[in-house]
């Protein structure tokens, strides 16, 4: 059973790769999803330009360059004195063949550019997010509102290729949102682009062969032509250059106040508990040292005072019967019958009681004092 269930899950496991290989694989054929991220097609020494043209310039009515103006290798300028420059002027010079060969290489880097989406010629009423794009007719068309959404990435970049023709129809417009800049927005032309009267169009335009701004068209960007001319009537060319949009990320800084979280010392109060030191007074059993005053019974020594009995020696006082005269010595009573005083005198048998007696009492008040 265990080995029939395991069989069963890896099935559906490759199953579900094959169905996200499949997605995977889609996606870049889908219009409208976002592409990875890549670099800004360099621009070099055409950065600064508004118009650039290889052969003439042309234009017609009060017209207003925003950026410099150049051309390289043509001479002629029509209706230059109607036209309002704020920029400079090359012409023919150092500064307008170094733009020309500039040029060629962002047009190069702008046609090589991969990979592609390929979507409809028409791009009005579509919303596309930032990748690379070409038409299966090599040709694009906006007729209404091309919405180019950066999806909050200012550095989003949207590159369009035509192998033919760029044409915008009358009143179109290209609208920019969620960050979305001008100034990352191109369009490689592989003949001529045409925008249409009162249009309002955005973008760098890099068209191999010629450029058209009808009556009264705007565009924010560039009108490069690498080989033809440029044609001017009652327009504003307004070129601008991409701002320096990092520094808004540093705002990240904030999240910085995670700071206050170290007012986790409060806790630190946990010094209280060190007042566990009463337990210490543990001590008072030490008094222990009472009973060492088992000393006491070593006065055992005043037995030792047993020397008072060898005060027997007061019975050798029985000396005196030594009046036994010597034996053979008959003598004669002179005393006229009487028995002659032999007997030891009364005092001194009572002087060895009392002395017997005194030795007594003090051996019988010394055996007292140490019972």
């Amino acid at each position: 059973m265990k080995t029939l269930k395991l069989k069963h899950k890896m099935r559906f496991v490759s199953l579900l790769l094959t169905l996200l290989l499949v997605v995977m694989m889609a996606v870049p054929m889908m219009p409208g999803i976002s592409m990875a991220a890549q670099p800004t097609v360099d621009l070099g020494t055409t950065e600064s330009f508004a118009v650039l043209a290889g052969s003439a310039i042309t234009n017609t009515g009060p017209t207003t360059i925003n950026g410099d103006v150049g051309m390289h290798p043509g001479t002629a300028f029509t209706g230059q004195a109607n036209v309002t420059m704020n920029g400079a002027l090359h012409l023919t010079d150092a500064v307008a063949s170094g733009a020309k060969d500039d040029l060629v290489t962002a047009y190069n880097d702008a046609a090589g550019r991969t990979p592609v989406t390929r979507i409809s010629t028409e791009l009005g009423g579509t919303t596309l997010t930032p990748g690379t794009y070409d038409s299966a007719s090599g040709t694009f068309g906006i007729t209404g509102t091309l919405t180019l959404d950066a999806q909050g990435d200012p550095d989003g970049i949207f590159v369009f290729k035509t192998a033919s023709t760029l044409i915008t129809a009358s009143a179109s417009s290209v609208s920019l949102i969620n960050g979305a800049q001008s100034c990352h927005v191109f369009w490689q032309v592989g003949s001529s682009a045409t925008l249409g009267t009162n249009s309002t169009f955005v973008g760098h335009i890099f068209a191999l062969t010629s450029i058209t701004a009808t009556t009264g068209a705007k565009v924010q960007g560039q009108l490069l032509a690498r080989n033809g001319a440029v044609t001017l009537d009652t327009n504003t060319i307004t070129n601008e250059l991409c701002a320096a949009i990092t520094p808004p990320p540093v705002v990240v800084t904030p999240p910085v106040v995670v700071t206050p979280p170290v007012v986790v010392t409060p806790p630190v109060v946990v010094t209280p508990p060190v007042v566990v030191t009463p337990p210490v007074v543990v001590t008072p059993p030490v008094v222990v040292t009472p009973p060492v005053v088992v000393t006491p019974p070593v006065v055992v020594t005043p037995p030792v005072v047993v020397t008072p009995p060898v005060v027997v020696t007061p019975p050798v006082v029985v000396t005196p019967p030594v009046v036994v005269t010597a034996p053979g010595v008959v003598t004669t009573t002179v005393t006229g019958g009487q028995l002659p005083k032999t007997a030891t005198p009364w005092y001194n048998v009572l002087l060895a009681g009392a002395a017997l007696m005194l030795l007594g009492a003090v051996g019988w008040k010394s055996r007292k004092r140490y019972e």
